[in-house]
C-alpha cells in the first residue's frame, strides 16, 4: 500500500512519533563486507601509481607527465563505469539485486589480476576500463540498503555504509605501499623471484582480487535479494521475446512514458510493484539530487586525484618526494579517521543540522583542503620534511573527512527522490551515471593543470590550485539550490 504523500513531508519523518525500526544487521554487515571489494580495489594502486607510470616508461622520463598518466588512469575506471552503470541498476530492478552484485565482484577479481599483470600502458588502460564497465555495484547496493530500510533508520543504515569505503581507504594504500615490489622490500622472502621481479605489482594487486573471491562466494551463499518479484536471469536472457523492444522487460514503454514533461514535476502517486520508465524518473528532485551528488564527487575526485601525485612529485616541482610506503600511510590514515566519523558522529549530526547543511559544509571544507597544498610545499622548501610539515599532512588528511560526510547526506536526498521503490536501482543508476562522468573528468582535468603548472610554472605554480578553488565554488551554489526538506514516496 502506497501512503500519501504531501509536500510539507519531510525528508526523514519524525523519529518522536515513529518507533525506529532496527536494522537487520547480518544482511547488513554482510552488504558492506562486499562492498569493501571496490575500494580495496581502487585504493591499493594509488601508492604506486606514480612509480609505475615512471617504470612502464610512458613518459619518457618527463617528470611532469607522470601525474597526467597517473590521472587518466584513474578516470578510465569512472568512464567505464558511466558507460554500463545505469544499465546494470536497471537490469538489478527486474532481476534482482544479488546477480547484478555478483557479476560485479567477478569483473573486479578478473581485472584485478589482470592490472598486477600488465606490463604496458595500454594494458593497464584495458584493465581499468573493464573493471568500471563490468561493475555497477555502488548503486545497486544502495538501491539494496534502501530496501532493507524505512524513514526511520535509513540516516544510520547511511552513516554507517561509509565503513566500508573507510576500510578500503585505510587497507587499501596500506596493502598497495607494503606490498609493491616485494623482491626489493622482502629479498629475503621475495628476492630469488623471477615472477615478482617481473611483475613488481602483482603481489599488492592480488590481495583486493583475493579478498573479492570471498566476497563473491559470501554474497553467493548468505545475502537475501531484497526486489519483491525479480525476473529469473534465464527468462531475461533467453526469452523469445527478447529482441522485441516492445516486449522487451527492460525497454517497453509504459503509458506514463508518453506523457507530457510537465507532468514529470507534479506530485504523481506510482504503483511501488512496477519500474518506472526513464523519462518519469527525470523529475526536478531526481535531477537535483543527481546534480549535486556529481559536483560533490568532482570536488572529491579531483583532491583525491591530485594527493597522491602531490605526495610523490619532488619537492622542487611542488610536491613532497615521499615514497609509495609513506604515501600509503597516509592515505590510511584517512580511512582511519573517517570511519571514526562515519560510525559514531554522522548519524547524530545529521538529525542535529539536517542533510543540506551537512552536505554544503563538506563541500565548503575543501577549499581550505586545496590551498594546504601549497602551504605544505613552502614549507618543505624551508624546512624539509619537519615535524610541522608532517603535522599540516596528517591535519589535512583529518580536515578531507569533511567531504566525505557529504555522500552520507546526498545518499539520502537521492533516495528521497525516487519516485517509488522499484525504481530504485534506476534512480540510483542516473545519479552513478552523472557521477561516474565527473569522477571520469575529475583526474583527467586535474592531472593536464597539474602537468601544465609543473612545465610551464603558471601563476608561480599555483594555477591547478586556483581550477580547484573554482570547482569547488561552483559545486557550493549548486548545493545551495537544494531544499532544506525533500518528500518522500518510498515510506
Amino acid at each position: 500500500m502506497t501512503t500519501h504523500i504531501d509536500e510539507e513531508t519531510p525528508l526523514l519523518s519524525s523519529q518522536q512519533a515513529t518507533k525506529k525500526t532496527p536494522l537487520p544487521w547480518f544482511q547488513f554487515s554482510l552488504i558492506l563486507f562486499i562492498q569493501l571489494a571496490e575500494p580495496l580495489t581502487c585504493n591499493v594502486i594509488y601508492p604506486f601509481a606514480p612509480q609505475l607510470i615512471r617504470e612502464i616508461g610512458i613518459t619518457h622520463g618527463n617528470e611532469s607527465q607522470v601525474g597526467y598518466y597517473v590521472g587518466l588512469m584513474q578516470s578510465l575506471f569512472f568512464f567505464g563505469q558511466a558507460c554500463t552503470v545505469l544499465h546494470w541498476n536497471r537490469i538489478s530492478d527486474r532481476v534482482g539485486r544479488k546477480p547484478v552484485i555478483l557479476s560485479g565482484l567477478f569483473g573486479l577479481c578478473f581485472c584485478m589480476y589482470g592490472f598486477g599483470l600488465s606490463l604496458t600502458f595500454w594494458g593497464l588502460v584495458l584493465c581499468r576500463s573493464l573493471s568500471g564497465a563490468l561493475n555497477g555495484n555502488v548503486g545497486v547496493i544502495k538501491s539494496m540498503i534502501a530496501e532493507m530500510t524505512d524513514s526511520t533508520n535509513i540516516a544510520q543504515a547511511y552513516a554507517y555504509l561509509p565503513i566500508a569505503w573507510s576500510s578500503g581507504n585505510a587497507l587499501g594504500p596500506v596493502i598497495g605501499g607494503f606490498l609493491s615490489r616485494p623482491a626489493e622490500q622482502f629479498p629475503e622472502w621475495f628476492g630469488e623471484s623471477e615472477f615478482h621481479k617481473r611483475y613488481p605489482y602483482f603481489l599488492a594487486c592480488s590481495v583486493p582480487a583475493t579478498f573479492t573471491i570471498v566476497a563473491w562466494f559470501a554474497g553467493y551463499f548468505f545475502l537475501k535479494e531484497t526486489v519483491a518479484s525479480p525476473t529469473p536471469v534465464s527468462e531475461l536472457l533467453f526469452s523469445k521475446n527478447k529482441c522485441d523492444s516492445s516486449k522487451s522487460p527492460i525497454l517497453s514503454p509504459r503509458p506514463s512514458e508518453t506523457s507530457s514533461s510537465s507532468s514529470l514535476h507534479e506530485n504523481t502517486s506510482y504503483d511501488d510493484g512496477k519500474p518506472l520508465p526513464l523519462r518519469s524518473l527525470l523529475t526536478r528532485n531526481v535531477i537535483l539530487a543527481a546534480g549535486n551528488y556529481a559536483s560533490l564527487s568532482l570536488v572529491d575526485i579531483a583532491y583525491r586525484a591530485i594527493q597522491p601525485v602531490f605526495l610523490s612529485t619532488p619537492i622542487e616541482l611542488g610536491g613532497l618526494g615521499l615514497p609509495p610506503s609513506s604515501i600509503g600511510n597516509v592515505l590510511s590514515f584517512f580511512g582511519i579517521v573517517n570511519g571514526i566519523l562515519q560510525v559514531f558522529f554522522f548519524a547524530r549530526i545529521q538529525r542535529r543540522f539536517g542533510s543540506k547543511r551537512v552536505f554544503l559544509t563538506g563541500i565548503i571544507s575543501s577549499i581550505p583542503l586545496v590551498l594546504m597544498f601549497p602551504l605544505i610545499n613552502h614549507l618543505a622548501r624551508k624546512q624539509g620534511l619537519s615535524t610541522l610539515v608532517w603535522a599540516l599532512v596528517y591535519g589535512q588528511v583529518a580536515l578531507s573527512v569533511l567531504p566525505t560526510a557529504s555522500y552520507g547526506a546526498i545518499f539520502i536526498f537521492i533516495t528521497a527522490a525516487s519516485p517509488n521503490r522499484a525504481s530504485l536501482g534506476a534512480t540510483n543508476g542516473l545519479s552513478q551515471i552523472s557521477v561516474s562522468l565527473m569522477r571520469a573528468i575529475g583526474p583527467a582535468l586535474v592531472a593536464v593543470v597539474w602537468s601544465l603548472t609543473i612545465e610551464h610554472n603558471y601563476l608561480h605554480g599555483q594555477l591547478v590550485y586556483l581550477v580547484l578553488v573554482g570547482v569547488s565554488s561552483l559545486s557550493i551554489f549548486i548545493g545551495s539550490l537544494l531544499p532544506s526538506e525533500m518528500k518522500s514516496s518510498l515510506d
